[in-house]
């Protein structure tokens, strides 16, 4: 075929969930990523999946991916992680996802396919990319790791967020261990990397910070201005005014920041506007959300599809306290012309305008007051949403974003082991 003849280099994908459907953050990026790049570049994909993946996305997958591999995904009892934590001196993310049957099948590939770049998805995948480095009867392609966050941030965002509170200081002590080990390992996966991506300039600066000579590549996360746009329907239909939050719920910063909002905000604007609904949208919450649930409170759990409730939503509310990186939620909310009223960390990353993309709030008075003029203003509101679709629809689309990345793939070494990204 034409389009064969015109890759150029082959890209070898590790990603720890399959990224089809592109139902969470990391699969939404993955899945865009390869759709992007496989237009250019040749692609393969080893991924974890359930046991047995559904042949329908699979299917889907094969229109972008030449191969494709997948490996159950392993194990992770409480008990293994509490062993883990005493005797091992790396952190949980290392641990994780660690398979020797994902090692066999990865070596096997290496050995039978040639590729021009191991192109590792997340700082829990990079024991893989460093374990094919070492590995004697295998020429390594040039190893890229994609930073989905600086994980050490978020670490020490978490350690210090939960000192505040005297019953939260048991998972404070767990932060701060894991915040130094994850900033060893960080480091070291960015000094094996030929090249490393990261999501948001602050990132990339987190990113220096743990080896100076760094150059990371700036990859923000995208959205399908498609799929995210004006008048989605509100076919549910939902109770209206309706806040919605999306985002998987046993995430803990998602899980705190629907807790804090319900708690010190929620009551604020239901004083203003009795009648308002909020819902909560995203899969696996805990049972300490769960128990919110209310006739005006909306728990929702796993939602087959999404964009009802964008398509629903009055406003669309950011509550993060803890996090990194660039959230597709706010994306894809921005890209729905959905009016947002956010915390300053929940927009981290996206450079808007408060007040012309979005309103910003910086405590719960503020984020209360905020939403109140939304709901009162839908004037205002309906400008607020227009400006931030037009500002995605010119940065964010995911064939602006990976423009950088297809530039990347035509400098990489031929048959090369790991060059540094400082080299580039």
């Amino acid at each position: 075929m034409e389009r064969e003849k015109s890759k150029r280099q082959h890209i070898l994908f590790l990603t720890p969930q399959l990224p089809y459907p592109p139902e969470q953050g990391t699969a939404i990026r993955n899945f865009n990523l390869i759709r992007q790049v496989s237009r250019h570049f040749g692609v393969s994909l080893l991924s974890f999946a359930d046991r047995s993946p559904q042949p329908q996305h699979l299917a889907t997958l094969q229109q972008f991916c030449q191969n494709i591999w997948t490996v159950p995904v392993p194990s992770w009892p409480l008990k293994k992680r509490l062993r883990l934590l005493l005797s091992s001196a790396d952190p949980d993310l290392a641990h994780r996802l660690r398979s020797s049957t994902f090692s066999s099948v990865l070596r096997r590939i290496l050995k039978d396919h040639p590729f021009d770049a191991l192109q590792i998805e997340g700082l829990e995948m990079a024991p893989y990319g460093l374990e094919a480095q070492s590995w004697p009867e295998v020429s390594s392609p040039p190893l890229i790791f994609d930073a989905h966050n600086a994980e050490y941030v978020l670490q020490r965002r978490a350690f210090t967020a939960s000192l505040s509170t005297v019953k939260r200081w048991p998972a404070a002590i767990y932060s701060l261990v894991q915040w130094h080990r994850i900033r060893r390992f960080e480091r070291l996966v960015c000094q094996q990397a030929w090249a490393v991506l990261a999501v948001s300039q602050l990132d990339a600066q987190a990113l220096k910070k743990l080896l100076p000579a760094l150059r990371p590549l700036l990859v923000p996360n995208g959205v399908d201005t498609s799929l995210y746009h004006p008048g989605l329907k509100d076919s549910l239909p939902l109770e209206h005014p309706a806040l919605v939050f999306t985002g998987k719920m046993d995430f803990r910063p998602n899980c705190e920041a629907a807790q804090w909002f319900i708690k010190a905000v929620w009551p604020h604007i239901q004083a203003q506007i009795p009648k308002v609904h909020l819902y909560i949208v995203g899969k696996n919450p805990p049972p300490q959300l769960q128990r919110f649930q209310s006739p005006q409170i909306h728990i929702t759990g796993y939602v087959k599809d999404i964009l009802p409730y964008f398509g629903g939503a009055d406003v669309y509310i950011v509550p993060l306290l803890v996090g990194g990186g660039t959230r597709l939620k706010v994306l894809e909310a921005m890209a729905a012309a959905l009016p947002i009223v956010s915390t300053q960390l929940g927009i981290e990353g996206i450079p808007l305008q408060n007040e012309k993309h979005a309103l910003i709030a910086q405590d719960a008075p503020s984020f209360a007051r905020k939403v109140i003029y939304l709901l009162k203003n839908p004037r205002a509101a309906q400008s607020l949403g227009q400006a931030a679709r037009a500002f995605v629809q010119k940065r964010y689309t995911w064939e602006a974003v990976t423009l950088p990345l297809l530039k990347l793939y035509t400098s990489l070494p031929h048959k090369t082991r790991g060059h540094k990204s400082d080299d580039l």
